[in-house]
Order: C-alpha cells, then structure tokens, then sequence
C-alpha cells in the first residue's frame, strides 16, 4: 500500500483503481459517440448540447462504475474463498489461458491511485490559483466604466433581454472583453477594446459577453474544469472541453450577429482581438476559439475542409469499435480465464459447467510430444478465422492486390468489414490507392468502384475522403447531373456543403426564375439563411429588388414581407438598407404607433430609430 491511497479500505481501493482503468474505454466510447453525433448536427447550440451531454455521461461513467464495483465488492480477479475451497481439495490446478500463472493486476492499483490522486492535486490547485488570480487582478486594476459606455451596455442588455444585476468594468491588464463571475457576472472591457474598436464593433463584442452571462456559459465552464481536474488522465476530456469551449463561441457569435446585424464588422471585431489576443483561460473572452473557423462561419463563407468534415463520422464509428474492444480485453484482464487441468469431476456441478470450456481449450491447444493430432474442422458453433489465416489465402489475396506489410489489427478491421481484395482491385482499376484505414472507411460508408465510375463520369475527380464525404451525406450521379443541368458547376468540397445545407437542383431553378443566377457560395448562403424562392418572390412582389447579398442580410434580421408591409402601411418608402437599418434597431409597427400618439407623426426613419436607442419611449427603467 502506498502513502497516499493507505488510508482508503481494500476494497474501495480496488474499486477505484478499476474504476480509472475501465473509464479508459468508457471515455473513448463516450467521445466517440459525440463525434458522430454532432459530425450529423448542422446548428452550433445542438452540437454544443450534444457536446456538454457528453461531458456530463463522462462525469456520470466513472461514479456509476465505482457504485457498481463497490457494491459488489471491488473488481479483484480473485474468486470467493467458496468457489476455492473445492478446487484446493480436489488437487485442480488452475492457471491463466496463457499457459503460465502472472501476478494479478490488482497489484498495481495502489501505484495507480496515488498517481491519480497526485494528479487531482495538482490541477485542483491549479485551477484556484487561477480563480485567485483573476479575482486579484479584478479587484486591482479593474474600474467602472464611462457613463456612455454603460448607457451602451445596459441599453444592449434590455434589447438582449438579459434580467440580471451585471457589472461593467473597464481594465487595462485584458486584451479583449471577457466575463468572471457565476451569480453576480462582471463584463471587463479592455481599453484597448474601447479605444481600439469603433462603437458598432465594440457593441457586437458585448453582446457576445452578455449572450454568455444569458446562456449561463460561466457555470458550464467551471463544471469543464472540475471534469478536467478529476478525469486529466483521459484525452478524450480535453478533445471535448476543447470542442464545448469552440461551439459556445459558435453560439454567441449568433447571438451577437443576430442582435447587431453586421457580420463584417464583427469579422473584423475578431480579427483585431486575435492581434491584441490574452485572455485568462478561466474567463468568457470574445476571442476565444479558432479565429479562421470563426471569421468564415460569421461570414457565411465555406472553410477549408468543408467536404472532410463527415470524415468525423467515419472516425466516431472506428473510435468507439477500438473502445468496446479495449473494454473487452480489459475485462479479460481483469477476469482471466482459468483452466482446469485435473480433478474437474471432483468440482461441484456448477463449477464443472464453467470450466468445461477452459479444459477443452487447454486439449485442443496443447503442442503433442509425438506426432500431431489429425487436423479437425472448427465446430459450427464456434467458427474460427485461423484456418483461413493460416492457409493465407485472405492476406495472400491482400498481398496480390497490392497491400503488403498489414498489422494484425488492420487486417481484423479490414475482415470485420468486408474488404476483399477484389473490392481492393476495383478502387485500384478507378486510380485509386487507398491504405488499410481508407479502405475500411470506405467499406463502411458503402463507397463502391461502381460509385466512383459513376461519380468520375459526371467530370469529377474526388479523393478517398472526399468520397466518403459524398457517400456520407448522399451526393449521388443523378444528385451532381441535377446541379450541373441547373447551372450549379461545383468542385467536391462545394457539392458537399450544398448537399449538407439541403440545396437541391429545384431550388437553383426557383431562383432563377426570380431572376437570380446564384454561384455554389451564394446558394450555400441563402441555405443557411433560408432564403427560398418562394421568399424571394414574396419581397419581389412589394416592389422591391434585392440582390442575392440583400436578401442574405434581410433573412439574418428576421426581415419577413409582414414587416415590410407594415413599414409601408406607415407610410415609409424604404429600400432594402432603411428596412434592415430599422429591424435592427427593433423599430416596429407597434413602436411606430407608440411614437405619432406622443405627438410624433412627421418623423423620418432615421429619427424613429434614434428614439429606440435611446429608449425615449420606453417606460423608466430601475439601472
């Protein structure tokens, strides 16, 4: 027993250890599980839920295996002195499967625990350091803000509906706004932000603090660490806390484009605090996460690697296989097989039953001093691959087809699927050379050389993981000849993301009987959007004009043809700039009422938002 685990009882000791050897696979299944499910999520608050759902089974996984174990006493290897007492008496000689005896592993579950408990140490004392820290700094170099600057923000959190008592300060040792703080939040506005950005950019960076503060992202994150500190042994923990922490940016970038109406601005809001970038890594900063994933996703623009991202369903489903394996063979290790040797008639019935398999193992694999026993089929029951194995023939097959040198585990992942060297020769005859992985990845996803004939006969030339990508998400010949007879000439990665966004060959025709002729880029946008061509016609038939970019814009502001109606049944003659301006501003039918019965009947648009800014109408509120 060690210094630090010495004062835990045998069993729990036991049970604990056990229980951090078999989150091993757990964790793996766990994420794997969250790749595939949010690889399949097209909206960043659903893969965000998916994301911290998995965290929380991650938490959940190790407390239930450490209840089960110790309610059962721990997961020792060793049997109950009752199942022992007969195979003592009985002269039965029990040893492991292997052939030879070897210390249990229960042996090293002290050195485990210690480490374990070591590590727990030192993350927890890591991370109060940092909580003190950053409440040092706060209190120290933090002051309140401007007047003008808190009419800003409190101002933006009416408009973003935010209740809560919430602190501004300003603070010169942050590069860019951040949030601390559970139950009384407080928003720290750089000066470098202040000064650094103008008043539109530095409005959208709030509102993407407050939408933190609205969706309760603090709490969240402090649950992040506290897995992190109990579970750091396990990569799949900090591959998750890091995909939460970039979806929750994902998520408050909506909130902030959806709420200030200017993804550029906010584009180059981001860029400029990626240069001025430190941010503590216990606070909500705006620029926290990938600055490029972000910029093109508030853009509307297709990243680099669009068509690879199904890849990750592919890699979901080969991680959680390598884990259920892992899982069974850590159970075998945990529970070694025993073999009986002699006496087994003297065992008790039930223990005879057990056994019967472990000693028929034992004859049919023990080498004969002699001469070898006449070769016999495997029973129908238990079929078994090593006679094909070790005649050749499936690794021969491979070999001829032009792979050579596989592991024993590629070789048991390409057999479970189905890969044959015919299927091998296939993908080699469309000029195709994929490894063992590809070949597996492909075999799952059901990509076929008859799919790539096809697919390369439509002009394209697509790679093993941009094939997997379209098998994936269903882009098929007749999918492509569709787009291309609608005028859609799109590379791979570009049909992907038209497919992922569920454009079709009949909206590209809808379009363009409206009298648009979008490119892939745009039909991806309007996707997002939702801008349908029923839409379109709809905004056409009030007189209006928009361009593909107008339109865009109008569907992110939630521009519908009621509102522009309403806007003209007030007697305004708008364009496409002064409707968007004024849904921005919340300027309303109802607000437009409001205004004539205080007398104001005569005024512009211009004038009618700056009243909505400044809150002029609306009922005193307690700041």
């Amino acid at each position: 027993m060690t210094t630090l685990a010495n004062w835990l009882p045998p069993s729990a000791l036991h049970s604990l250890g056990w229980t951090l050897l078999h989150f091993l696979w757990q964790g793996t299944a766990i994420a794997a599980v969250a790749a595939v499910l949010t690889s399949l999520s097209r909206r960043a608050s659903a893969r965000y839920a998916l994301a911290v759902g998995a965290l929380v089974l991650m938490l959940a996984a190790p407390i239930a295996t450490f209840s089960f174990l110790a309610s059962t006493g721990g997961s020792t290897p060793a049997r109950s002195s009752e199942e022992t007492r007969p195979m003592a008496t009985s002269g039965v000689a029990v040893r492991t499967a292997a052939g030879f005896s070897r210390p249990s592993p229960s042996d090293a579950l002290p050195l485990l625990v210690e480490a374990w408990l070591l590590g727990v140490a030192f993350f927890s004392l890591r991370s109060a350091g940092g909580f003190l820290l950053l409440e040092r700094e706060r209190r120290k170099q933090s002051t309140n803000v401007s007047d003008r600057v808190l009419a800003i923000c409190r101002t933006l959190q009416r408009r973003i509906a935010l209740h809560r008592t919430i602190r501004y300060c300003e603070c010169a040792w942050l590069q860019a706004p951040a949030v601390i703080g559970w139950f009384r939040p407080i928003v720290l506005l750089p000066v470098t932000a202040l000064t650094g950005l103008s008043e539109e950019q530095l409005q959208s960076i709030i509102v993407h603090e407050l939408a933190h503060i609205q969706r309760l992202d603090p709490f969240v994150n402090v649950f992040q660490i506290c897995v992190e500190t109990l579970l750091f042994y396990h990569p799949a923990v900090w591959w998750l806390n890091k995909r939460i922490r970039a979806e929750r940016e994902h998520c408050c970038d909506d909130v902030a484009i959806a709420l200030c109406g200017n993804p550029v601005e906010y584009a180059r809001a981001l860029t400029l605090m990626e240069e001025w970038r430190s941010a503590p890594a216990l606070a909500m900063a705006a620029n926290r996460g990938p600055l490029s994933e972000r910029i093109f996703r508030v853009l509307g623009l297709k990243a680099t690697g669009t068509g690879i991202r199904g890849i990750g369903l592919g890699g979901g489903l080969l991680c959680l296989t390598a884990a259920l394996v892992a899982g069974h063979a850590l159970l075998g290790i945990a529970y070694p097989r025993p073999i009986v040797h002699a006496g087994a008639s003297s065992l008790a019935p039930s223990s005879r039953t057990r056994f019967a398999w472990a000693a028929a193992f034992a004859q049919s694999s023990a080498k004969p001093a002699v001469a070898p026993a006449p070769a016999t089929k495997p029973s129908p029951a238990h079929p078994s691959v090593e006679p094909e194995l070790a005649g050749g023939s499936y690794i021969d097959g491979m070999k001829a087809a032009g792979l050579g040198d596989l592991t024993a585990d590629q070789l048991i992942a390409m057999k479970i699927q189905g890969v044959t060297p015919e299927f091998v020769r296939g993908l080699r005859d469309q000029g195709l050379h994929p490894t063992a992985d590809d070949l597996v990845a492909m075999r799952i996803h059901g990509v076929t050389p008859e799919f790539v004939r096809d697919v390369r006969g439509m002009g394209l030339n697509p790679d093993q993981d941009q094939l997997v990508a379209m098998k994936i998400h269903g882009i098929d010949a007749d999918y492509v000849r569709g787009m291309k007879e609608a005028g859609i000439h799109a590379d791979v990665d570009e049909l992907v993301a038209l497919k992922i966004h569920g454009a079709t060959p009949g909206d590209v025709r809808g379009l363009h009987e409206q009298g648009l002729q979008p490119d892939s880029d745009n039909l991806v946008a309007m996707r997002i959007h939702s801008v349908t061509p029923e839409y379109v016609r709809d905004i056409r038939a009030l007189g209006l004009k928009p361009t593909i970019d107008d339109l865009v814009s109008m569907r992110i502001h939630d521009v519908t043809p009621e509102y522009i109606k309403a806007l003209q049944a007030a007697g305004f003659k708008v364009d496409v700039d002064d409707i968007v301006n004024a849904r921005i501003h919340g300027v309303t039918e109802d607000f437009i009422e409001r205004a004539r019965k205080h007398g104001f009947k005569d005024l512009d648009l211009e004038k009618l938002i700056r009243l909505k800014d400044l809150g002029i109408l609306e009922a005193p509120a307690d700041i």
